[in-house]
Order: C-alpha cells, then sequence, then structure tokens
C-alpha cells in the first residue's frame, strides 16, 4: 500500500510542477485548493446524501441517468457529485441535476478520512473505474453502502494480475457490482465474487433520453433543405482527410462536419475543400443563402447530439488514433455508422459492426466502398438503419435495474 500511496504523492507533485505551464494541470491543482473548507461550507450536515464520483465527462455522462433517476423518486436524498478531472468538473460544475459538485481530493488515507466526514454520504456510487483504494476503505470500514455502476472488467487488468491483491482486496467494499457484460461477471466470479449484476451500459439509457430532447436546430434545417445529409462528429486529421474526398465525391449530399478539437488551422482546410460552397456555423446569420452551400463545419460545442437527427448517415471519429468516440448518439437516430480502424476497445462499436450497421474503414476506398450501396440503394439504407436504432433499443433498461437494485435490496 505504501508504493500506491508514494506514487499518488508523485503525482501530485508533477500535477503542480506542470501547473504553471498546462492549464489544465493548473485547474486540477486550483480546483482542489481549500477543498474541504468549501465542502464543509457548502453541505448541510442533517442531509441524506448519495455520492456520485465520475472521473470525467464520459463517466458522467454514464452516470448521469442515474443521477436524474434518484432526483425524481428519491427526492429526500441530497446529490453529491466528484469528478477527478478539470475536463468533467469544468464543464458541468454548474449542473442542476447535483446539490453538490467538487472536485475529488487525492487519494491519501487523511484525505479520505476527512472527505468522508464532511459528506458523510449514505450510499456511494462509482461510475466505471475509478478504484481508488483508500476511499474504499475507509468506505467500508465506515459500512457505507457502496456500489460501480456500468463498469468493464478485462482478464489483461490489475485485478486479475498476481500482484494485484490489494486492488482485488479493494472490490471488497462494493455491496453490489453492477457491470456491462457477462464476460465482466464471469471474470469477478473466477476471484469469488458474487455480487455482480451484468446489467449492461447506462450509456444507451443517456442517448435514448438525449434523442428524445433533440434540438430543433434552425440553421441546420436550412442548410439540409431538402437535400440527404451525412454528418461526421469528433473528426481529427485523418478523418478529416477521407471526408474531404467523400465530399468532392458526393455533389448530390450535404455534410456537417464537426471536429473533435476547434483547431483553426484544419477548420480552415475544411472550408477550402468547398470553396464558396462552405461556412462554418457561427458565422451563419439569418440572413445567410444556403442554397450553394454543400459543407457545414459545426465549430460550436452541444449541438452534435441534436444535428444527428437530421442526418441520413454518420461518421464518428477518432478511430486513426487511440480509439473511436461515441458512436450510440448516432445509432440512436438509425444511422448507419462508419469509423477508423481502431475500434475495437468499444464493445457497441463491435456490436453495430458485426450487425452490419457500422463499418470500420482503413481508407478512403474502404469508405466509399461503405457509403455507395448506403447511397443509392433505399433497401440497404432502411436495413442498416432499422438495426442500428434496434440495437440501442434493445439495451437500454441499465438505469432502471441499477436503482431499483440498490434502494429495494
Amino acid at each position: 500500500m505504501w508504493i500506491y500511496n508514494f506514487g499518488l504523492t508523485l503525482y501530485v507533485w508533477l500535477i503542480r510542477l506542470a501547473a504553471p505551464k498546462h492549464p489544465k494541470a493548473r485547474l486540477w491543482v486550483e480546483g482542489r485548493r481549500e477543498l474541504f473548507k468549501r465542502m464543509a461550507q457548502q453541505i448541510d450536515p442533517s442531509a441524506r446524501i448519495v455520492w456520485v464520483h465520475a472521473a470525467s465527462l464520459g463517466e458522467f455522462e454514464q452516470g448521469r441517468p442515474i443521477i436524474e433517476k434518484l432526483r425524481a423518486e428519491h427526492p429526500e436524498y441530497k446529490i453529491l457529485l466528484t469528478f477527478f478531472s478539470p475536463s468533467g468538473y469544468e464543464i458541468r460544475k454548474n449542473y442542476e441535476g447535483a446539490d453538490y459538485i467538487f472536485y475529488l481530493p487525492i487519494d491519501t488515507p487523511h484525505n479520505a478520512r476527512r472527505f468522508l466526514a464532511i459528506a458523510h454520504p449514505e450510499i456511494a456510487i462509482f461510475v466505471k473505474y475509478e478504484f481508488w483504494l483508500n476511499l474504499l476503505g475507509e468506505l467500508r470500514r465506515r459500512k457505507i453502502r457502496t456500489y460501480v455502476v456500468s463498469a468493464i472488467f478485462r482478464r489483461n487488468s490489475i485485478f486479475f494480475k498476481p500482484y494485484g491483491g490489494m486492488w482485488r482486496q479493494a472490490l471488497e467494499a462494493f455491496d453490489a457490482m453492477f457491470v456491462q457484460n457477462e464476460e465482466s461477471k464471469r471474470l469477478l466470479a473466477e476471484l469469488g465474487f458474487d455480487n455482480v449484476v451484468a446489467a449492461g451500459d447506462t450509456r444507451f439509457d443517456r442517448v435514448a433520453e438525449i434523442a428524445r430532447a433533440a434540438r430543433k436546430v434552425e440553421i441546420i434545417e436550412r442548410f439540409k433543405g431538402s437535400e440527404r445529409l451525412f454528418v461526421a462528429g469528433s473528426t481529427w486529421g485523418p478523418d478529416e482527410e477521407l471526408l474531404i474526398r467523400l465530399l468532392a465525391d458526393n455533389p448530390t449530399v450535404k455534410f456537417v462536419v464537426a471536429p473533435h478539437e476547434m483547431d483553426e488551422t484544419r477548420i480552415a482546410r475544411l472550408l477550402a475543400a468547398a470553396p464558396g460552397a462552405s461556412i462554418r456555423y457561427t458565422q451563419c446569420i439569418p440572413e445567410t443563402e444556403y442554397a450553394s452551400k454543400r459543407l457545414l463545419v459545426l465549430d460550436t460545442v452541444g449541438l452534435l447530439s441534436s444535428v444527428y437527427g437530421y442526418a441520413t448517415w454518420s461518421y464518428i471519429g477518432g478511430g486513426f488514433g487511440v480509439g473511436i468516440h461515441n458512436t450510440l448518439e448516432a445509432a440512436t437516430f438509425g444511422l448507419p455508422i462508419a469509423f477508423g480502424p481502431n475500434y475495437a476497445k468499444f464493445k457497441e462499436a463491435r456490436d453495430l459492426a458485426t450487425l452490419g450497421a457500422a463499418q470500420p474503414v482503413a481508407n478512403y476506398e474502404q469508405l466509399q466502398a461503405w457509403f455507395a450501396p448506403l447511397r443509392d440503394d433505399a433497401a440497404c439504407l432502411e436495413k442498416a438503419s432499422r438495426t442500428a436504432k434496434d440495437y440501442t433499443l434493445r439495451h437500454q433498461g441499465a438505469t432502471d435495474m441499477i436503482v431499483r437494485t440498490i434502494f429495494h435490496q
């Protein structure tokens, strides 16, 4: 355990050293300054608390359906939400679904005791990852009901290594572990855990809610007009190289491209791919004429999930880097999906590819071969679209199962 604690101490010092030059590291440090004082000032010591922890923004989106169901069905509880990463906290620090929102303190024994003394949760819920050993140990000592939701366990993870004893012991803090698949349940059974529920992934419930709450986006409606629309989300440079060629070869299709990062050089390159026929979303005005426009660059955040609702086909970026981004937001609208070759870590992408609703592509020729029949054959398009939509419908319900189990044991 001393190695774990020493490693955390070293990590904090490295973050502090990086903070003057790196904005994210600076937010990490500043967000934890006087953390316990702010917690003590804000958290009602008489409140009944459910604590939900998410590492970052992606885990928050998985935990959000649970938070909102708790809020609706158990108003007797206050919700405490914590983040480890600035990319989650800074975006969701004003989220109205939680009563208290803070950074999580670094997981030292002292911090774990102090955090739990102030937070005094009746229930603790960890989303997917983040197995903090001191906090889990303290939760167990205090007999606080503790759960992990939407978790995935793989045989190559530390829990199944000969040196993973303290990590396996940490899992004993959980009253129940809600995992995404049967494979995770089987692996945990090998370690002797029988308090495991294969509930599925709460992201399916989240994207269903996103689809139901999709906004009307007037600019997209006007841009699309009566044409068919191809929407590419969370794209990176290698994705955009393929999409530029696809745009050139399909003059009867309109394209919306939403870069993952608002890099001005890449945006300029995208716009140059269709000179005179391209426009940035943020430069659209009521007088803008869209009939001659074929490419719209979505250079703003928060709209992509609603824009998918206007599309006929989709492409998800990231597959030529560390891995693809969220495919479910497109699939829930019944869109056929293409993405780059690095998708093996994502179960839903593998499932959609196996079912024929999605296609990994390694080059432009493969992208065009996937797109052409979906563009020209209505029956082919309808089959892929129905398959994508049915897949998301079939996997909903994890949130209900989790909340029902936690509160009706």
